[in-house]
């Protein structure tokens, strides 16, 4: 299913970002460090410190041949890849940024954090084109539906709220967890809705009516990413508790858990990112250890 590949060492402090290049092979991540670190999956190697930053790095999003990264400041940075540079500086948010989203049919940026409103941004020219607020507390994550017609925030006060991304009206507010949303994906199909939270429980909404089918208590502490295959039918999750699970995306069985207790390699502390490469050979983790591991596609 899955093996511990690569452990890259060289962050100095916690890291909680991960992003994709449009480059096959190149993944970048970002934290309590000084700079977004450029990695090579191909030389299986670090590259370089891409780009400087002001304050901690608590989301990267890369799009269209530019990476958006969110700092605990409340402004975002544009770095554009062609340009080698980063080409904006905007002040978006009082308080951190949590996560950033681009809507491709409208071409925007969306950005929302610590002071639930959530912004929403030309990718023209990076100017604010509206703002809403979504929660009185932290907006902690972003989900697209596939469809770009529905956008789900998962909030602090325990909420998933689903808004009309035509023009950013209030949907539906789920109730299901008992404490903050952490995490949220669409899946790629859009059948459901998966939410993870503090409560450490993956609760599952059927779509398109957000009817709650399923609640799995799936880890031991909080669920901080829920991330879908590219190309087959797994998801995988991880957590505070250390470890990433992978589960099966029809039926929700358990395939694997990745720890250093069950597998003798893992993360020591809370693992606060997951992405898979955009080939979808590997999955790439990182947390409050300082380390960045490669997990294989075994077969």
């Amino acid at each position: 299913m899955l093996k511990h590949l690569q452990t890259f060492s060289g962050h100095q402090n916690p890291v909680y970002a991960l992003a994709n290049s449009d480059k096959a092979g190149i993944f970048f991540s970002a934290g309590n460090d000084k700079g977004v670190v450029e990695w090579s999956l191909k030389k299986m190697a670090f590259v370089m410190v891409k780009v400087p930053v002001q304050s901690s790095v608590y989301a990267l999003h890369n799009y269209n041949n530019q990476l958006f990264i969110g700092e605990r400041s409340g402004a975002f940075s544009v770095y554009d890849f062609i340009e080698q540079k980063v080409i904006a500086r905007v002040n978006a948010h009082a308080k951190p940024i949590f996560d950033i989203k681009t809507i491709k049919s409208k071409n925007e940026l969306l950005t929302t954090g610590e002071d639930g409103t959530v912004a929403v941004w030309s990718l023209k020219d990076f100017t604010e084109i509206y703002r809403f607020q979504v929660a009185y507390d932290t907006v902690r994550c972003i989900a697209i539906s596939p469809d770009e017609t529905e956008i789900a925030f998962g909030c602090k006060d325990h909420l998933v709220r689903i808004y009309n991304l035509a023009d950013y009206s209030l949907k539906q507010t789920l109730e299901g967890h008992k404490l903050p949303v952490t995490s949220l994906a669409y899946h790629p199909a859009g059948k459901y809705l998966i939410s993870g939270s503090r409560d450490a429980q993956l609760n599952i909404w059927s779509l398109p009516s957000y009817v709650l089918t399923q609640t799995i208590p799936a880890h031991l502490f909080t669920i901080y990413n829920i991330a879908f295959h590219p190309t087959l039918p797994y998801f995988a999750t991880s957590s505070q508790d250390k470890s990433i699970k992978i589960w099966d995306a029809e039926n929700f069985k358990l395939y694997k858990i990745l720890s250093l207790e069950k597998a003798g390699i893992g993360h020591t502390h809370s693992i606060n990112k997951i992405s898979w490469s955009n080939d979808g050979k590997y999955l790439i983790s990182t947390g409050d250890d300082r380390k960045v591991m490669v997990w294989q596609i075994e077969g």
